[in-house]
């Protein structure tokens, strides 16, 4: 049988499969520069593989495509799916929807008076100083305004005129709008009249229906509105994706990972959950990886082709129920990631005074310049000119024909053209290799500021944490990153190459429902939240498998001062004065004050139901080289590093074992990612085959 764990990102798609099939490996174990073939205890294997996401000539979908190759079958043959036991999948299709503002043409439907509460927000300025001000585009397209109303008592004021919200949802559908987004004032206590409107736009026709008491079922009109509207204006595109998945693999289980860091089954997946759907999982493959490896502080440091994802571990995940993602606000559990545009195929350019690198990607076509598409200068193709990447340990898939290795001269053409360029401009001479340099240092830049922000900015000593370094461009940059940080150990993990898409395999099926409270916080209202709990735990347990499995319950609530906005998360326990003591450690370590005369608000609850997963075993390598015998390098290559060439040894990971130490500077070069070690930094194997950085201590 065979499993498949597959992540979708922007330039490339991972695949990690586990298998007991001896054939199938037999039959890859023939092309061992295309497929990372790892031998697991009891008669079972483990197979890595990479490909282009988009590669229109080669194939429709790159997930199937990996099955396909994997399992040896030609792209006309069907599947066969009775081998197949399960398809764990995290996919950046709505992500890239909502990017491209290409989803689904959506009406909203609001409370008379409310047409514009949406487009107007909350009137917050995120760059103060700004005279221009650019709202993001509404995902809207029409808007129906419904007289009715509730008042916040339940008492309704305004019935539903059915035949006239009948005629308007009609005109509407006519025109070819399918997706319905329903908000109403007070409709996440009473929902009445969200639930008419949803039963007239079933009978019309309407495909896409988001009530907002069922898609956010909490208190503010505007981000319960925001995440409705999202909810529409992507489930249906995802419908179809995963319908087409579906529809090559029929019976066989096929599970999605949700943005909380959860998996879900195909069906119960939506548009609201799916927006960190291919991060959300590099983030569990960290944070699991990393607690095998005996961490328990963790700052996760993903570095793919288009962007660049950090986030914060201590102990639990951490996750924030408002979120704003390329322009889309919404009001939904989603693990604390922060993503900027800095990846392999950021582009470098010149702007006649200063160096830039990025926010625009050069994706998978054309590529970094090196990728033979003509494609534009990039971070990747800065290191291969600093010598860092090296065309005969990269996968040759390049060319017309997906044969051919990185093209090296191209990228040391345009580098020398650039540095000339340059000193025209500014009279600073600069080696084409500093000038990648320069580019460089600024990508790192970047990157460690998205680091301070999740960390530093909020009273975390990141000294103290590791870096867990993922993704196929990470062991890149691992050590220029900790040393911008003051950091002192890099993790990298034997698949950090495809860290996102194993850790869809590392992953628990896990339920979130939440539900709105509004209540001082006293003791009277813990039996009513312990109810509320009840109820919320009997819903999240209809989302998962019935089969009695061992499952795990975590109850939360959401607490923050009267009168303020800002709400904090504490375990749900008997005793109000044990959550008010944590409420208030937190609110100190975050904000440095606390206010002892106010009174705490329960703003809403939330209930986790988790159902752990049978995960792949890791094995231990045995050490058969005498201890004191040092590994070998493969050869000596040149690299660039502190503004001088180095004669840098180059190791293949496999032919480590346990217990070697490498001194920097030194490349270590795994099919799926290349790992730089800085001088004045050491590289030493454990016996989980989990390689450790550390950095030197200075002498004098």
């Amino acid at each position: 049988m065979l499993k498949v764990f597959a992540d979708r990102g922007g330039t490339f798609t991972d695949i990690v499969a586990v298998t007991d099939n001896q054939d199938i490996i037999n039959k890859l174990s023939r092309y061992p520069e295309r497929f990372l073939i790892v031998t697991l205890p009891n008669q079972q294997w483990i197979i890595v593989y990479k490909l282009l996401s988009e590669n229109p000539e080669q194939y429709q979908d790159a997930a199937i495509q990996g099955i396909r190759d994997i399992m040896g079958i030609s792209s006309n043959e069907p599947i066969p799916t009775e081998a197949i036991e399960v398809v764990k999948m995290g996919t950046t299709v709505a992500t890239n929807a909502l990017l491209e503002r290409k989803g689904d043409r959506v009406v909203l439907v609001i409370t008379k008076g409310f047409k514009d509460a949406l487009r107007i927000g909350y009137q917050n300025r995120p760059n103060i100083f700004a005279r221009h001000i650019v709202l993001p585009t509404m995902l809207y397209e029409q808007v129906i305004e419904i007289d009715e109303r509730y008042d916040a008592h339940g008492n309704e004021l305004i019935p539903i005129n059915i035949e006239q919200v009948k005629k308007d949802l009609q005109a509407v559908y006519n025109i070819g709008i399918q997706s319905c987004a329903i908000v109403f004032m007070h409709s996440d206590r009473y929902h009445d009249h969200e639930q008419q409107i949803a039963q007239l736009a079933l009978k019309i026709g309407f495909t896409q229906i988001s009530v907002s008491h069922q898609v956010s079922p909490l208190m503010k009109l505007v981000s319960r509105g925001d995440t409705t509207v999202v909810d529409a204006y992507l489930t249906p595109i995802l419908r179809r994706y995963v319908n087409q998945i579906a529809s090559q693999l029929p019976g066989v289980k096929l599970m999605f990972m949700k943005s909380d860091g959860g998996l879900v089954t195909a069906q119960q997946f939506q548009g609201k959950d799916s927006i960190l759907s291919g991060p959300a999982g590099g983030i569990v493959g960290a944070i699991q990886t990393s607690k095998r490896a005996g961490f328990e502080l963790v700052i996760t440091f993903d570095m793919g082709g288009t962007s660049t994802d950090v986030a914060h571990f201590k102990g639990e995940y951490e996750r924030q129920l408002d979120s704003e993602i390329a322009g889309a606000r919404m009001r939904v559990p989603v693990l604390a990631i922060n993503t900027i545009a800095a990846g392999g195929g950021s582009i470098l350019f010149f702007d006649s005074s200063s160096y830039r690198v990025g926010s625009k990607s050069a994706g998978s076509n054309p590529g970094p310049a090196c990728y033979r598409r003509g494609g534009p200068l990039t971070v990747t193709d800065a290191n291969v000119m600093l010598g860092k990447i090296h065309p005969q340990y990269f996968p040759s898939i390049f060319g017309m024909d997906g044969n051919l290795p990185l093209d090296k001269d191209t990228v040391i053409q345009q580098f020398t053209q650039l540095a000339a360029d340059i000193q025209a401009a500014t009279l600073n001479h600069s080696t084409p290799e500093q000038v990648a340099a320069g580019f460089m240092a600024i990508a790192v830049e970047n990157m460690a500021n998205a680091i301070k922000k999740i960390s530093l900015q909020r009273g975390y000593d990141v000294s103290q944490y590791v870096l867990c370094c993922f993704g196929g461009a990470g062991g890149q940059v691992a050590c220029l990153i900790a040393d911008t940080l003051g950091m002192k150990k890099i993790f990298l993990h034997p698949y950090a190459g495809v860290l996102s898409a194993y850790g869809m395999g590392l992953a628990d099926v896990r339920a979130i429902r939440e539900g709105g409270v509004e209540q001082p916080l006293t003791q009277a209202l813990i039996p009513k939240l312990y109810q509320l709990m009840q109820y919320l735990e009997t819903q999240a347990r209809s989302e998962i498998d019935q089969v009695r499995s061992q499952v795990e319950i975590v109850q939360k609530v959401n607490l923050k001062y009267q009168g303020t906005n800002s709400t904090l998360t504490v375990d749900l326990t008997d005793e109000v004065a044990v959550m008010r003591q944590d409420f208030e450690a937190e609110h100190k370590y975050r904000y440095g004050f606390i206010q002892l005369e106010k009174t705490l608000i329960v703003e809403s609850a939330s209930v986790e139901v988790i159902q752990k997963m049978e995960t792949p075993e890791e094995p231990l390598i045995i050490r058969t080289r005498p201890l004191n015998k040092p590994p070998t390098s493969i050869e000596i290559v040149r690299m660039f590093s502190n503004n001088r060439w180095y004669d840098t040894p180059v190791y293949w990971r496999e032919d480590l074992q346990a217990e070697d130490n490498i001194n920097g500077p030194a490349i270590v070069v795994e099919k799926i990612s290349t790992i730089v070690v800085e001088p004045n930094w050491e590289a030493r194997l454990t016996e989980r085959n989990h390689l450790i950085l550390q950095r030197l201590v200075s002498k004098g």
